[in-house]
Parts: C-alpha cells; structure tokens; sequence
C-alpha cells in the first residue's frame, strides 16, 4: 500500500489527487444537500397528502410515490439526462445540453449545469417518494384523539395539520429520516454515470491514472463513513434535543 500516492501532484497540472478527493467530496456534499431540500419540501408536502381525508390530493400524491418508488433509480437518472431534454421544446434541450454554462472547467473534472441540475432533479424527486411515506407513517402514529381535540377547539383541518400534526411527526420521525437523508448521500454515487465528477467518480480516476486501486477506494470508502457518522452523531443530538416521551424510542425501533 502506498498512501503517499495521493500527495502526488495530479495531471490537472495544480492539484494533487488529495485535492481531487476533496473536489469529489465537495460535489457529492453539493448534489446531496440540494437534493435533501427538494426531498425534504416535496416529501413532506406530499406525506400530508397521503393522510388528507380529502380523495383527490390523496390519490395523487399515492400516484407519484408509487410510480417514484418502482422505477429504478439509475433509470430514472438517464431519464433526467437523456429524455427529458427531448421532451421539451428544442430550443430549451438545445440549452440544457449545449449552453447551459459550465459548473468546473479543470483537466480533471468537466461537467455542466445540466449535469449536476439532472442529478440533483432526480435524486430529491426519488428520494420525496420515500420522505412522503416517512411523514405519512408519523403523522398515522400519532393518536387520533388529537386531531379531534384540534377540531373541538376551532381549528381548521389545514391548522390541525400545521400547529398539531405535522410539528408532532417531524419530531418522531428524526430516525427514518436520518436514514433517508443518509440514503440520498450514498446514492448520490449514481451521479457519476451523467458525468457528475463526484468523490466515487474521483476515486476511479485516481485508480485510473495511479493504479492504486485500492488506495483510491479505500480512501473513498473511509470518507463516506466518516462523513455518515458525523451526520449520525448530529441527528442523535437532535433526537435527544426534541424527543416526545414514549414516541421516538418506539419508532426508532421499527
């Protein structure tokens, strides 16, 4: 084993293949954190809708996540990458494909906007599929004598949902949703076959031009688990800081 390897300077002609681990490491954070946003917001939302008693917002979000959840998720990014461009009209694809400026231009790492955009598209709409039913479990735990003592005291459905609901299930739920955060993190990896230079993506460059195999993915590997305990370690924090006597516990148990 020759660790020293990553102290080498790299073709880039500026960096050393430490600088590109730490370059990988930088967009796999970068698509991971922007597709939790859209998870997290379109999930939720949709998490709510799967619980309404109304029929029409309910069938439609049961829709979207059945179809989200059964498609394949590297289909779906060739999907993003490939077909979507088409679909639209042609001076848009045009734009996504071949003006949309560039993220990095390095010798090392070339990728554009619509790359990145792609990934990130289809990573957070995946992983909202899986948050919705995160949601839609927490907020069917809760008992169902709150919601009526929300009606009893004036509320609205929408407010039960808004001051009683939601806040309760969000706070039972850090768990699973821990776990889905950490699932978009590692998934973040497929990102690499649109062309997203991200840390898997570094690694095997670095495999390729050193022939330290398991050097390079070694030092991956050791990244993403640092990376996925200190998010942990965070979360358990959390947990503690805003756990409901007798409802985290027994979800995180399941």
């Amino acid at each position: 084993m020759d660790w020293k390897v990553f102290l080498e300077q790299a073709p880039s002609g500026g960096m050393t293949y430490l600088g590109w681990l730490a370059s990988g490491t930088m967009w796999t954070l970068l698509v991971s954190i922007f597709a939790w946003i859209i998870a997290f917001s379109l999930g939720s939302v949709l998490g709510v809708m799967r619980t309404t008693p109304l029929a029409l917002p309910r069938t439609i979000a049961t829709t979207y996540v059945e179809i989200f959840r059964n498609v394949p998720l590297l289909v779906q990014m060739f999907l993003w990458y490939f077909v979507m461009p088409e679909l639209v009209p042609k001076a848009l694809g045009d734009y996504l494909k071949q003006d949309l400026p560039n993220l990095v231009e390095l010798p090392f790492a070339q990728f554009s906007m619509w790359e990145f955009t792609a990934a990130v598209l289809c990573l957070g709409l995946y992983t909202a599929s899986r948050v919705a039913e995160q949601v839609r479990a927490g907020i069917l735990s809760l008992p169902r004598g709150q919601t009526n003592a929300g009606l009893a005291m004036g509320f609205t459905l929408p407010q039960v949902y808004r001051f009683v609901l939601v806040p309760m299930a969000f706070r039972i739920i850090i768990p699973p949703m821990t776990s889905e955060f950490l699932t978009i993190f590692k998934n973040s990896s497929t990102a690499l076959t649109i062309g997203v230079i991200e840390l898997t993506a570094q690694s095997r460059q670095i495999s390729e031009y050193t022939f330290k195999t398991f050097e390079a993915f070694t030092a991956a590997t050791l990244i993403y688990v640092a990376i996925t305990l200190t998010v942990i370690f965070l979360m358990r924090w959390l947990e503690k800081s805003v756990a409901v006597p007798g409802y985290i516990s027994q979800a995180a148990g399941h």
